[in-house]
C-alpha cells in the first residue's frame, strides 16, 4: 500500500528530475504568448503531430494557432473465430478529427471526434447480417508539455481526457469513460527519433454493469527517408480484462512547407483479439 511518504518522496523525485530536464534544455520565453496572442510565426516549432502512429507526442501546438489532424479515410477488417465464432467485419470512416488549439506555450486543447462510420459485420454461423452508420463519439483532450517543446533531446507530457457517448445506432457505448495518456519523445542516434506512451483508460465493461481499466502501451520508432519523406514501426498493446490486443504498425509521411503534412499507415494484428487489418491516408495541417 503506498503511504504519504512514499506518495511525497515519489513527487519530489518527480520535481527534482523535470527541473533538471529544464535545466539541460534551456529554451525561448514563449510565455507572452495565449491563445488571443498568438506565437509569431518566426518563433514556431516544427510541426509535430499525434498522427500517424499510435503514439501520442508530448509536444504541444503553439499559443494561438490552430492544428487539424484527420483520416481522410480509414479501412479496418477482422474474422472473429474465437470460441467457435465465424464473423466477418469492416469498418469504415471518413474525415476522422482531431482540432487543437494552443492554449499557452506548454498547453493545448484538442477535440476528437467522428463525423461518419460504417460498421459491417457478417455471421456465417446464423446467416444474420447487420449495417450501421452514423456520428461517433466526441474526446476532450487537454495535453501538457512539461519539457521539451522548444528543443532538447528528450519532451515529456500529459493527456487527460474524457470521451461522451455522442455516437448514433450503437457505433458506441452510452457511458461516459476517461483516461490519462503519458507520452515521451528522445532523439537516438543516426537521426532515428524514439517515442513511447502508456495510457490507462476507465471504460465501460462488456457486461455493462460497471467500469473497468485498461492499460495501453506503445512505442515507436522513426527515421526520414529522403528529404521530407519518412517512415516509421511500432509496436502497441492494450492490456484489458480480456485477451490482449497487440498489433504492428508502420506508415508514411511527407511534409510540404513548414504547416502541412500528409501521412498514410496500415496496423497488423499480432494477437486474435486484435482488428486483422487497418489501413488508413491523412494529412495535418496548421493555421
Amino acid at each position: 500500500m503506498l503511504t504519504k511518504t512514499t506518495l511525497g518522496a515519489a513527487a519530489l523525485a518527480l520535481l527534482l528530475f523535470t527541473m533538471a530536464a529544464a535545466a539541460e534544455n534551456p529554451t525561448p520565453d514563449k510565455s507572452a504568448y495565449t491563445a488571443s496572442h498568438r506565437t509569431p510565426e518566426a518563433q514556431l516549432r516544427e510541426l509535430n503531430t499525434d498522427r500517424p502512429d499510435l503514439t501520442e507526442s508530448p509536444y504541444t501546438v503553439d499559443a494561438g494557432w490552430w492544428q487539424l489532424e484527420m483520416d481522410i479515410f480509414n479501412y479496418t477488417r477482422d474474422h472473429d473465430t474465437a470460441g467457435g465464432a465465424d464473423v466477418k467485419g469492416t469498418a469504415l470512416s471518413f474525415a476522422n478529427i482531431n482540432l487543437k488549439l494552443g492554449l499557452t506555450s506548454a498547453i493545448d486543447l484538442q477535440t476528437v471526434f467522428s463525423p461518419y462510420t460504417r460498421v459491417k459485420a457478417t455471421d456465417r454461423v446464423s446467416g444474420a447480417r447487420t449495417a450501421v452508420s452514423g456520428f461517433g463519439d466526441i474526446t476532450s483532450r487537454l495535453k501538457i508539455n512539461f519539457w521539451g517543446n522548444d528543443g532538447g533531446e528528450s519532451a515529456f507530457g500529459l493527456m487527460p481526457f474524457v470521451k461522451w457517448p455522442t455516437n448514433q445506432h450503437g457505433l458506441g457505448n452510452k457511458s461516459v469513460e476517461g483516461g490519462l495518456i503519458v507520452p515521451y519523445a528522445h532523439a537516438l542516434p543516426a537521426g532515428w527519433d524514439l517515442g513511447a506512451m502508456t495510457e490507462l483508460d476507465l471504460v465501460r465493461n462488456d457486461a455493462d454493469t460497471g467500469y473497468t481499466t485498461e492499460w495501453v502501451n506503445t512505442v515507436t520508432v522513426g527515421h526520414e527517408i529522403a528529404g521530407k519523406l519518412g517512415g516509421y514501426v511500432e509496436l502497441a498493446f492494450v492490456r484489458r480484462s480480456g485477451p490482449t490486443v497487440a498489433s504492428f504498425d508502420c506508415g508514411l509521411t511527407y511534409g510540404i512547407g513548414k504547416h502541412l503534412q500528409f501521412d498514410l499507415g496500415a496496423n497488423v494484428g499480432l494477437t486474435r483479439a486484435a482488428d486483422d487489418l487497418n489501413v488508413f491516408t491523412g494529412l495535418s495541417i496548421r493555421f
